[in-house]
């Protein structure tokens, strides 16, 4: 997804995980730290989220946690495109889903960055 911003500031937007209501509802519709740990009540119920640290790559990989137990890694990345931005989702299919599980996360992730794009246009 282009975004005609700079990569500091979609960045800093984005690893901010306070912000994840304002753009990512596929995950997030509030968020709260908790003892030390971002969670959140999604769709799929209570969940949490680690972003991998602060960094000047714009490495803004995360780890979703279900209520099940289950941990999910989120490759995201932000890097620049001429005076603008690029952010990039990697959406890996894992091996049980089948093609319309897999179509309605990619329609998800779009709308995200759809969001996150909205968000950050001036």
């Amino acid at each position: 997804m282009a975004i005609a911003r700079a990569p500091h500031d979609v960045y800093s937007f984005a690893s901010n995980p306070a912000n994840l209501p304002l753009w990512a509802a596929g995950v997030s519709d509030s968020i709260a730290l908790l003892d030390g740990v971002w969670t959140t009540q999604s769709p799929m119920g209570a969940v949490t989220i680690e972003f991998t640290p602060a960094n000047e790559f714009g490495i803004l990989d995360h780890y979703v946690t279900l209520p099940t137990g289950e941990t999910f890694a989120n490759p995201l990345r932000v890097i620049a495109n001429g005076s603008g931005s690029e952010v990039i989702f990697t959406l890996f299919r894992l091996p049980d889903v089948d093609d319309t599980a897999f179509e309605a996360d990619a329609a998800a992730i779009a709308t995200d960055l759809a969001a996150l794009k909205a968000r950050l246009t001036l």
